[in-house]
């Protein structure tokens, strides 16, 4: 299988025929055989994340992340203080990092709702990505830019008035075409970042685009930490990323980026982690409370459900996984605490909840 249409696309940007588009790259049977491979991995990780530990390697993997995908940027934040700025901890660090990781967060909460598949969701996620850290958040640059390592000049960018253009061709591609959706993602990381569109978050946008673009695949993608892989491997993903623009196609990095997202697979369907529940809690609810509350909605009931068999589940985790506001999980829980069924024991930050009728 080839896709090349070589410099001709590089040097002539000016054409736009969306009938022709297509990024170049070339196929090989090594990606063929790590596509074959991960298609057999995804199921056996999608299991490993229905393990009772499920939802605490949801938040570890989340962390690991945002930390990765900011260092490699730069972000000096170790994982830790990550974890302590996503409590609400206060951290000794520059403000703009610590904005870098109050804007990660805030764009991966919005994960659920983002699609893949639209232009403007990507500016919508830059927009909340890039709040505060540049002028023109959410929207296309409009100068030229180019990438510089230790040799001076990487990579020159398109120009400026051609971005539009070259996005809108490429997300039409991606909606479009029949490729497999690992190699669709693997090619838009490539693409993205030979056209970096905005004048700043390039790097961590184009790595949570392929996260999402992988989402339509499995949902498991949402929590399997490649950017922590790549960061591992700083050095190669930038030496992929040079190989193939030297080539003039993505084949090199489609190879490279296929081989991170199952090293990753592998790497999470370890041992179950320890989770440390305060008070042991039945896990269904008992049929007593129900028959007191008849005027609960069903939905109330799995709320309590989820905080039985997870005492430290957050709101914003419960939300997540019932695909319900946040604002509504509050609603539930307030009628729980109200009836007297649960309590909170110690803060909001560190404590947990506890069934208060299955003490009577």
């Amino acid at each position: 299988m080839e896709h090349n249409r070589g410099n001709l696309l590089r040097k002539d940007v000016m054409k736009h025929d969306k009938s022709i588009y297509c990024p170049p790259f070339k196929i090989n049977a090594e990606a063929i055989n790590l596509v074959a491979e991960i298609s057999a991995q995804v199921e056996r990780f999608a299991i490993r994340m229905e393990q009772e530990d499920g939802l605490v390697l949801r938040k570890v993997n989340r962390i690991k992340t945002i930390h990765s995908s900011l260092a490699i940027e730069g972000n000096t934040l170790s994982e830790d203080e990550v974890r302590d700025v996503i409590n609400g901890k206060t951290v000794v660090a520059p403000l703009r990092e610590i904005q870098e990781v109050k804007n990660a967060i805030r764009t991966y909460e919005l994960y659920p709702e983002l699609d893949a598949f639209k232009e403007s969701d990507l500016l919508r996620a830059h927009r909340v990505m890039m709040h505060a850290l540049v002028n023109d958040a959410g929207h296309y640059r409009t100068r030229g830019v180019g990438v510089f390592g230790n040799q001076g000049l990487v990579h020159l960018a398109p120009p400026a008035e051609r971005v539009p253009l070259l996005m809108a061709d490429l997300f039409d591609w991606l909606k479009h075409s029949n490729d497999h959706l690992l190699i669709r993602s693997c090619v838009f990381h490539y693409e993205f970042e030979f056209i970096h569109p905005f004048i700043d978050g390039n790097g961590r946008m184009g790595r949570l685009w392929q996260s999402l673009i992988l989402g339509k695949l499995s949902p498991v993608f949402e929590h399997l930490p490649i950017e922590n892989m790549v960061y591992a491997n700083q050095q190669e993903y930038y030496n992929a990323i040079a190989s193939s623009s030297k080539k003039g196609e993505s084949g090199h990095f489609i190879v490279f980026m296929l081989k991170e997202i199952l090293k990753t697979l592998k790497a999470h369907q370890g041992d179950p982690l320890e989770i440390v529940v305060p008070n042991k809690i039945p896990n269904k609810v008992p049929n007593k409370i129900k028959n007191e509350h008849p005027e609960f909605s069903n939905r109330a009931w799995e709320v309590l459900n989820y905080i039985i068999n997870n005492p430290q589940i957050t709101s914003l985790e419960l939300s997540k996984i019932l695909s319900i506001s946040d604002r509504m999980i509050r609603k539930y829980i307030a009628q729980l605490r109200n009836a007297g069924i649960v309590r909170r024991v110690g803060s909001n930050k560190t404590g947990y909840w506890e069934l208060v009728n299955n003490k009577k």
